[in-house]
């Protein structure tokens, strides 16, 4: 004794097992897009046309590599300039630093981390070298030391 369910679900087991078989695989669109795509040659341009995109391509690769080493010397040169740093080439390049205000942030935090890697140059009057003398030279006052 068989049911109307029944029915249905032997019914969709065959249209399962058709599927799995490959019976079912010619009404498949992926399958007919893909038989199609083998028959047909595939578009090519003239030889010419290809190598003169091939070197304006090469072109601007030389440019952006051009453009990344500059940002990299001006990222060097701004450290440098700002005389925080013993060795600018300490801060690692990073292009955001080359934004407004985010070099200073970038070094505050280094520094924060690293204080070893300040820049140790002394500044102001330490007491050595030539001293600029305010007093004029007095002839008498020197003659009458030595007297």
């Amino acid at each position: 004794m068989t049911t109307v369910g029944d029915e249905a679900t032997t019914a969709g087991n065959d249209v399962n097992d058709d599927m799995l078989s490959g019976d079912a695989t010619e009404n498949d669109p992926a399958d007919a897009l893909s038989q199609s795509e083998g028959t047909e040659e595939p578009e090519t341009f003239p030889r010419e046309y290809v190598e003169k995109l091939r070197q304006e391509n090469g072109k601007y690769r030389q440019r952006a590599a051009k453009a990344d080493e500059y940002a990299q010397r001006l990222h060097v040169e701004l450290v440098r300039a700002t005389g925080r740093l013993a060795d600018p080439t300490d801060l690692p390049f990073d292009l955001e630093h080359l934004e407004d205000g985010n070099l200073e942030d970038a070094i505050d935090k280094l520094l924060e981390h690293k204080p070893h890697l300040a820049s140790r140059r002394p500044k102001g009057d330490i007491g050595q070298g030539a001293t600029p003398s305010s007093a004029s030279v007095d002839l008498a006052g020197i003659l009458r030391s030595r007297a």
